[in-house]
């Protein structure tokens, strides 16, 4: 009987998903000059391995940032008064209803030479010429981070959520300081919501496509942007869905095992009892 209630989902899946995915994998091995020769020349182009190493140099770095400032943001809500928190939220949830392409110009307009950001350098004196701020991994990484801390903050925040704060004073009437109670209390307590918010934004982070092309003006490229140019100038199908597979394998492999950590039921609104 229960089975008819899955078998639409299963269905979408297998159509929209797992189809579509075979695919890939059979393009990857057939296409161009076949199976050893795609994936060959993903192991041993250099070209490649420089794209290979920008992208995961990249993600690491936006993952720390991001989750360095979303475990602050999220400490703070805890902290802060219920009215407060709503206006603190709404900040957090409002760029998610912003287009990706519009937050990405929006940070060229900030950040190129003629912007506020280098007029107010150059006004107070800190330096004599504009800053080159963006077309560089830097500004790739700050336009990412800005991106992706929506989905570090709110997964970090629910698994805070369900720390009993009772713990915290229990460790404080013990003679425990504040930062030692936060240390071998709260930060324990905290890690698997750490987890599940390192494999949200690691995983994103690894497929952006539209901040990395814009902000980057083609001289940053990552794994995403280079497949696309494969398709679509280079007409090199079978590299680019080798490229394509081994991406996936990557993801499938982080949430693996990250996944043995991450707390979901947090995520998804639980608690710990």
């Amino acid at each position: 009987m229960y089975v008819f209630f899955v078998l639409p989902a299963a269905l979408l899946l297998f159509f929209l998903y797992l189809l579509p995915l075979a695919r890939i994998l059979m393009i990857s091995a057939t296409d161009g000059q076949g199976f050893v020769a795609n994936y060959g020349a993903v192991l041993t182009s250099a070209p490649i391995h420089r794209m290979v190493w920008t992208t995961v140099e990249i993600c690491a770095i936006t993952t720390v940032a991001t989750l360095l400032i979303s475990y602050l943001i999220a400490y703070v809500l805890l902290q802060v008064s219920e009215r407060t928190r709503m206006w603190m939220m709404l900040c957090i949830l409002v760029p998610l209803w912003v287009s990706v392409l519009v937050r990405a110009f929006a940070w060229i307009a900030v950040l190129n030479n003629s912007g506020p950001v280098n007029s107010l350098l150059q006004y107070t004196g800190l330096t004599d010429e504009p800053v080159q701020l963006v077309r560089n991994q830097f500004g790739v990484m700050l336009g990412m981070v800005h991106y992706m801390l929506p989905f570090g903050i709110l997964p970090l925040y629910a698994a805070m959520k369900g720390i009993d704060p009772k713990l915290i004073s229990a460790a404080r009437a013990l003679g425990a300081r504040p930062f030692t109670a936060f240390r071998r209390v709260f930060l324990p307590l905290s890690l698997p919501g750490l987890y599940s918010a390192f494999v949200i934004v690691f995983i994103f982070s690894l497929g952006f496509y539209v901040t990395p092309a814009i902000l980057g003006g083609g001289r940053i490229v990552m794994i995403a942007e280079y497949i696309a140019l494969l398709i679509s100038q280079g007409y090199d199908w079978g590299i680019a869905a080798a490229l394509a597979t081994m991406l996936l394998s990557v993801v499938l492999a982080v949430v693996f095992i990250a996944g043995r950590f991450a707390d979901w039921d947090s995520v998804l609104g639980g608690s710990r009892r």
